[in-house]
This record gives structure tokens, C-alpha cells and sequence, in this order.
């Protein structure tokens, strides 16, 4: 029996397959990989990471070698930590709930300083970055954890991952108040190391992503077209970069032309 995907898993499922990469990712020279990490200033990054193109492209333990090379350029390195089944459960544990996505994060979990108690959407830090004053109850608002990425100016970075990849898009489009995204409650207990607890209401974006999904690799050439985003193609391993600030500032005015635009 031929079984039919629903029209709009359809249409999500071919976006992605038409995303995919054809060649394989190869060696990279370690020094270009740090020469490009040299041209960087800020003393903050927000990486996302892809450890099987950074496993294919460099020798040695993957998860080491970008956190290494990361701490030789910047003083503190944030990476998101998510736990989307506070949604089912209501419960989360700031200190022993390990992040649901990404390999990367599951590892970096272990080495970091600090983690947000965002119970959905938490950012994990190593370094002395904090978010202090922020709303950590809305942390896409433009009270939240990524509006002060935006004014302290943080790079954004992606190492090994197949497109643009930036938990900051989720911001922009609170900020712009896209019409295709919500804002919704979550209520539920956050939990902490020394025991004490939290009844919360998180507030957090919905929309339908099987419907609205960002067109990441468009994004990507209308940014580096327009001269606010770095991108390199080191044999098949790509580094991604934009300033938090430059991002907002780049998609606002086509967003104000084009609500859908980060979603066409």
C-alpha cells in the first residue's frame, strides 16, 4: 500500500530534501579553519555546531577541536540547551534536565558555567557572559535573553551545520511581529540545584512548522549578498557568521515589505 504524507508535511519534507548537500564533507586545513576565527573581534559567540561535518573535516576528538579552537578566540562561548518536553511534562530542572537537541549541546552541557532558566529555550554558557536583568519568562521578547545578544552586539557562528542555522530568527520575528507567529503560555515548575522550585508561565512563540519553515539557504544569499554575513565553503564544510545586531538590522526592512519573508 502507498502510503501519502498530508500536503503540508509533503511540502516541509521536499524543502529539505531539495536542501540537501550532494558531496560529502573532506579534510580541512586546520590553520584556514583558525585564520577565519582570526578575523573575529567580539569577545562573545553563539555557536550552533554540526559535530559530523566538523568529525569529517579535522582530526581528532570534533566535540574538542571546535570547543578548543573556540576558546582560543572568544571569552565566552554560548550555545542553546532546548528542552521542548517542558510543553508535556511542566517540569524542568535547570541543572539536570540535559538539552533534547543537538549532539553538540548534549556535550557542551557538561562544560558549561551557566545555563538560563528558560525551561524551553535555555542558552548554556562557558565563560563569564551572563544574562542578568533579563526576562528569562519571555526570553524571545524585546525584554529577553536575545535582545541583550542583539545590543551586546554577539557573533553568531555556525560551524559544520548544512545552512544557516540561528535560534536569533525566532527573536527577529517576535520583534517584527510576524503574522504567521504567536505568542503562547506554558505553565509548569522549574527546579533547581539547591532544591527550591518555581511555578512559572513561560511564554514562548507557536506557529505551525510544518507550514512556516524559514527558508534558511535563501536567507543565507540575501545576506551575504548584502554584505552582513560571512559564509565559507572549506570542501564541504560551511562557517557561518553574522553579528546579532547586523541581523535585525538586514531583515527588518524586508520583513516590513514582505511579512513572509523569512518563511517564502
Amino acid at each position: 500500500m502507498v502510503r501519502h504524507l498530508p500536503e503540508t508535511l509533503w511540502c516541509s519534507a521536499k524543502h529539505y530534501a531539495i536542501m540537501q548537500r550532494d558531496e560529502p564533507t573532506g579534510p580541512v586545513d586546520e590553520a584556514v579553519f583558525e585564520e577565519i576565527l582570526d578575523g573575529y573581534d567580539e569577545s562573545e559567540v553563539f555557536v550552533h555546531v554540526g559535530l559530523s561535518d566538523v568529525n569529517a573535516a579535522f582530526e581528532g576528538d570534533p566535540y574538542e577541536f571546535v570547543t578548543d579552537a573556540l576558546a582560543d578566540h572568544f571569552d565566552s562561548i554560548l550555545t542553546p540547551a532546548f528542552t521542548k518536553s517542558f510543553r508535556e511534562t511542566g517540569t524542568f530542572h535547570r541543572a539536570d534536565s540535559e538539552p533534547e537537541l543537538g549532539a553538540f549541546a548534549g556535550l557542551f552541557f557538561e562544560d558549561a558555567d551557566h545555563r538560563t532558566a528558560d525551561p524551553l529555550h535555555s542558552v548554556q554558557v562557558q565563560g563569564d557572559y551572563r544574562f542578568d536583568g533579563c526576562d528569562l519568562r519571555d526570553t524571545f521578547s524585546p525584554d529577553g535573553c536575545y535582545a541583550q545578544l542583539e545590543e551586546d552586539d554577539v557573533r553568531i557562528l555556525n560551524v559544520g551545520t548544512e545552512w544557516l542555522v540561528s535560534t536569533q530568527l525566532h527573536y527577529v520575528e517576535r520583534v517584527t511581529d510576524v503574522p504567521y507567529s504567536e505568542t503562547t503560555e506554558v505553565e509548569g515548575t522549574v527546579r533547581y540545584a539547591d532544591g527550591s522550585e518555581e511555578a512559572v508561565t513561560q511564554k514562548n512563540y507557536d506557529k505551525n512548522n510544518y507550514v512556516y519553515f524559514w527558508d534558511r539557504l535563501g536567507l543565507q544569499r540575501d545576506l551575504v549578498a548584502e554584505g552582513v554575513m560571512d559564509h565559507h565553503g572549506l570542501n564541504g564544510l560551511n562557517v557561518i557568521s553574522v553579528n546579532a545586531r547586523d541581523l535585525r538590522e538586514a531583515l527588518e526592512p524586508r520583513i516590513e515589505e514582505d511579512p513572509y519573508y523569512l518563511v517564502r
